[in-house]
């Protein structure tokens, strides 16, 4: 009997996958299910699972920081939004690749080289850790490119620019997103739904589903009577609130 993890930061998205992996691969044990990287090495320690199936994209440690951790004990299987993560390591089978949304015919390709692997051996054959840490930096690389770097503001007539590291937070604000900084607030029209999309996941962090703090400028993180988060920041007498559903970013802190 094998087992496996499912580390995700979204529920929704772990139940999708383990009632899709319950239909095609009914004898699998899914004997764990994470909401991030630290969560999923704790699984991992306990369980010694044959499999993970790790979202690339978490809070805390990603899912390509615990591959590397893990590479030597179980086989891997990234999960990811983004198809540019399909890169060379993947295709040589030394781990695979689910492009969400998962769909049955590609996860029923990875469960059929998974069952060819097992039956070889329960153990990865190897230690793929080296190779799981040529692909992070490969996509690290790819990524620094890509991340917004500048905010475009309009000021009068004039487009201005202000670096995100400048950035204090981000806050919806009816049709508009606000953008305080040491110099004052600015507005924008691009969402937070697009702003969490664009910016570096390690250094910017949502908290609530309408605001988006940069981690370098936080000073403490404390609790509300209701249970929820305070963020100080540094320089700033204003306080952040961070809902419940993000609690999980400040374990580590």
């Amino acid at each position: 009997m094998h087992k496996a993890i499912i580390a995700d930061d979204e529920r929704e998205l772990r139940n999708y996958l383990k009632t899709m992996l319950k239909e095609a691969w009914p004898e699998l044990v899914i004997c764990g299910e994470a909401a991030n990287g630290n969560e999923a090495l704790e699984l991992v320690s306990l369980n010694r699972p044959q499999i993970a199936f790790l979202d690339i994209k978490m809070p805390g440690l990603s899912g390509m920081d615990v591959a590397e951790k893990i590479a030597h004990i179980c086989r891997i299987v990234f999960v990811t939004a983004y198809d540019q993560y399909a890169v060379e390591a993947f295709e040589k089978e030394a781990v695979d690749y689910l492009v969400k949304p998962v769909m049955k015919e590609r996860l029923e390709q990875t469960i059929s080289r998974l069952k060819r692997q097992l039956e070889i051996s329960d153990s990865p054959v190897g230690d793929i850790s080296e190779l799981v840490g040529q692909v992070i930096k490969r996509l690290n690389d790819k990524e620094k490119a890509a991340y917004l770097r500048w905010i475009r503001i309009q000021v009068r007539d004039d487009t201005g620019l202000i670096p995100v590291d400048d950035v204090f937070y981000f806050k919806a604000e009816d049709k508009y997103t606000l953008v305080m900084t040491k110099e004052g607030e600015s507005l924008i029209k691009k969402s937070i739904k697009e702003l969490a999309e664009e910016l570096d996941p390690d250094h910017f962090w949502q908290i609530h589903r309408g605001s988006i703090v940069n981690v370098s400028k936080i000073d403490k993180v404390s609790r509300s009577l209701t249970g929820r988060g305070v963020l100080k920041l540094k320089g700033s007498p204003e306080l952040l609130t961070v809902s419940r559903n993000y609690l999980h970013y400040f374990k580590q802190m």
